[in-house]
């Protein structure tokens, strides 16, 4: 436990960087699924104290995700109260509390790098294109939604629709949040401990509101949309008013199980994804237990349910936001759920001062270093296996949302490592009219068109070796291929080599010239 309060210094700023972050995305999200904005409230508090304690990740925050928001939504309405609804959210984290039982949490690791740098690299391009509306104080925007399509316009016309209509204190405050943060990266800054004691981030939210106020006293300052905007209670009475709870006379309705195992694989896959994310942006290269990891996502999931929260999953635009922010520890994550709870009890109308258009500076900022341009070229320079479901990962997410984006780019990286393997399974070598055909590994069916390809584009007078040795299994396919070409190679007076491998008696493997027969009998 010392280890972690040794980095107060670093987590304490984080945490408010964060904490200031989440409010206007617990709150969007809640009213982009159909639900009272204080359900998304209770969400980031149960995501950042309970998840945060329980979980195995050093830098991941949990919240309400905007991947869930469609399915939330169609939930809601589907559902005859959305008491039922909170009960499906309880099902969901029940359901991942077994799948981390049984160890399941390794799924997250069959998705490829690509696929995960590509998700980071179009989380930041939704990032910087969602915020530029607020960045410039456009009105119609909705902080919570991350897919290409809302608020009845899709993002790109909400960024032209904004840039043509701009309120241009909220630019100045935006802008010059972008320059505090451009100057925190310089070297001269990072050297000084003073810079290290106070984040980038905090200064932007503090320096924003501070000219906010000071413009407010006359008649120029920012107000209503252009704020945070959180529910205020009157009274301790009005508070827990805010709470709603599930209604277990539902338990019955075979639809809030099946919501239920929804949510279940949907937000457990999207936070298996995020830690991975998460783990290789770790400057210290720790990794997340991933069963624990639905175990703690479970049991914030039963808890959020049962206190009319949003569901739960690993966020990456807050992690992101925390990682950027200097965080060390896990305590930033408890430490921003506990100044959810503790500000939107105590002081909610301190944080109503905040102008949106300073933490848009704050997420634009994270979404350039989730979105390099160094990474499209790091990316393209390792070859289009690797470059293609990169980039498709990050435009079919961008066009479409999180889930379905990743599934698109997990199909295309699985169609390149298929592809990569067929071709890299037969080596072919020309020299001096001999051609080298080896095979290596296993040569399955879907290697007999690139084998007839070479052997077809053979050249007359030439000697072929037909090298097996290497290969731990041939499809019959491929040896009647061979066998064809083997019969009519003296009409264009090809000399045939095959070469196979055989046991001796001591069980060791022999090389050996050998006829087509001995090959098939091998196989067989």
């Amino acid at each position: 436990m010392k280890k972690y309060f040794t980095n107060l210094g670093s987590d304490i700023p984080s945490s408010i960087v964060v904490f200031l972050i989440a409010i206007p995305l617990c709150l969007g999200i809640a009213v982009a699924s159909g639900v009272s904005e204080f359900s998304g409230i209770i969400a980031g508090m149960v995501g950042g104290i309970v998840i945060g304690i329980l979980s195995g990740s050093h830098l991941s925050v949990s919240g309400p995700a905007a991947g869930l928001t469609a399915i939330v939504a169609a939930a809601v309405l589907k559902l005859p109260a959305v008491e039922a609804f909170f009960l499906a959210v309880v099902v969901a984290g029940a359901i991942q509390l077994i799948m981390g039982v049984f160890k399941l949490g390794v799924i997250g690791d069959y998705v490829p790098n690509a696929v995960i740098k590509g998700m980071l690299a179009a989380i930041g391009i939704i990032l910087i294109l969602k915020q530029l509306p607020f960045l410039v104080g456009y009105e119609k925007n909705n902080e919570g939604d991350e897919s290409f399509q809302g608020s009845g316009e899709n993002t790109f016309v909400a960024v032209l629709n904004a840039l043509k209509d701009p309120t241009w204190l909220a630019v100045i405050i935006g802008v010059l949040g972008i320059l505090i943060l451009i100057v925190y990266e310089t070297k001269w800054v990072k050297s000084k401990k003073i810079f290290q004691l106070i984040s980038g981030p905090l200064v932007v939210v503090i320096v924003g509101t501070l000219i906010n106020q000071v413009l407010s006293a006359g008649t120029g300052g920012l107000d209503g949309s252009h704020l945070v905007n959180i529910p205020v209670a009157n009274s301790p009475k009005e508070f827990f008013s805010f709470f709603k709870f599930p209604d277990w006379s539902y338990i019955t309705n075979p639809d809030v199980w099946v919501i239920g195992f929804t949510l279940a694989l949907v937000a457990s896959l999207e936070t298996l994804l995020g830690i991975e994310a998460v783990d290789k942006l770790d400057p210290y290269k720790r990794v997340t237990p991933s069963n624990r990891e639905l175990m703690a996502q479970g049991t914030g999931n039963v808890i959020s349910g049962m206190l009319g929260g949003l569901p739960l999953t690993s966020v990456i635009v807050r992690s992101s936001a925390n990682l950027n922010a200097g965080a060390k520890t896990k305590l930033s994550a408890i430490f921003h759920g506990t100044l959810i709870l503790i500000c939107v009890a105590f002081v909610p109308g301190v944080l109503n001062l905040i102008p949106k258009a300073a933490l848009a500076a704050i997420l634009i900022f994270t979404g350039y270093k989730l979105a390099k341009i160094s990474i499209f070229k790091d990316y393209y320079s390792k070859g289009w296996n690797q470059f293609m479901p990169f980039v498709v990962t990050v435009l079919a997410i961008v066009f479409t949302d999180l889930l379905k984006g990743v599934l698109i780019g997990l199909a295309v990286a699985i169609f390149f490592i298929i592809r990569s393997n067929f071709r890299t399974a037969i080596f072919v070598s020309k020299q001096n009219g001999k051609t080298l055909i080896r095979m290596r590994k296993d040569i399955s069916f879907f290697s007999k068109p690139i084998l007839k390809a070479q052997l077809e584009s053979v050249e007359e007078n030439s000697t072929v070796i037909i090298d097996m040795t290497r290969a731990e299994f041939i499809d019959k396919d491929v040896l009647d291929t061979i066998d064809e070409f083997t019969q009519h190679a003296d009409l264009k007076n090809i000399k045939v080599e095959l070469q196979n491998s055989t046991y001796n008696d001591s069980g060791r493997i022999k090389n050996r010239t050998a006829n087509l027969a001995g090959v098939k009998d091998q196989a067989n």
